[in-house]
């Protein structure tokens, strides 16, 4: 294993597939450690001390806490380390949950491992490039970094997850377009069914949080009656 090989925590209680997935990730250059329990994964993940990860495999049905909590649990302790959700809980309406409590990929059981690899190794390089794109976007007083995964608001500095600078950066390349819900499911979640799309509209939420001045009366990132929604840059009046 050498010093700069990527760092993945696997949470899975089922034995066999934990240690198969360890076994292949090791195969292909990665440095990997199992846990069974929620607990255990927020025990490294947060600490103290935290120890570093790159990715985090995360079964949802767990013994204790399960894949839901613990990854809601890491985002409201600010950590943003990517999560892959990997569980037989498959129907649309988990996946979405998945995606509303901060995970930023999610496969259904069973799925091949060529398929989870690719996936894994997919959110490395998107981790990767986000940081190394060093372009920033700068609108009413607030910087969004793309380098450093980080919402600039006045002397604030927020973290983001990678889903929600995502999500940011499809909103603001399309500055004063309205977007619909199904077009970010898809092109952003890569989730292409017709399903439930609150998903979106509580990421939506949380980023109002972040950049709304009032976020009950947006004026950046606006709602489209019926279609989804808009980013304004700079509000009119």
């Amino acid at each position: 294993m050498t010093p700069s090989a990527h760092r993945v925590l696997i949470v899975e209680d089922e034995h066999h597939l934990a240690e198969g997935l360890r076994f292949n990730l090791e195969a292909d250059g990665f440095e990997a450690e199992v846990v069974d329990t929620g607990e255990a994964a927020l025990e490294r993940l947060i600490g103290p001390p935290p120890r570093p990860y790159d990715v985090v495999v995360l079964d949802v049905m767990l013994p204790g806490k399960d894949g839901f909590a613990v990854v809601s649990e890491l985002r409201a302790a600010r950590q943003f380390v990517p999560v892959l959700m990997l569980t037989a809980r498959g129907r649309p309406e988990d996946v979405l949950k998945g995606f509303g409590a901060g995970a930023d990929d999610y496969l259904p059981k069973p799925t091949e491992l060529a398929i989870l690899l690719a996936r894994i190794k997919g959110l490395v390089r998107r981790s990767g490039w986000m940081r190394r794109a060093s372009d920033r976007y700068t609108f009413a007083g607030k910087t969004i970094d793309f380098d450093t995964l980080e919402l600039r608001v006045g002397d604030r500095t927020l973290p983001l997850t990678l889903m929600e600078a995502n999500l940011l950066r499809y909103l603001t390349d399309r500055e004063g377009k309205a977007v619909s819900r199904k077009a970010m499911l898809e092109e952003v979640w890569g989730v292409r069914e017709d399903t439930d799309t609150r998903a979106i509209d509580n990421f939506i939420v949380r980023l109002r949080r972040y950049i709304e001045k009032e976020p009950a009366e947006p004026q950046h990132l606006l709602t489209v009656r019926g279609v989804g929604y808009r980013f304004v840059a700079e509000p009119k009046g």
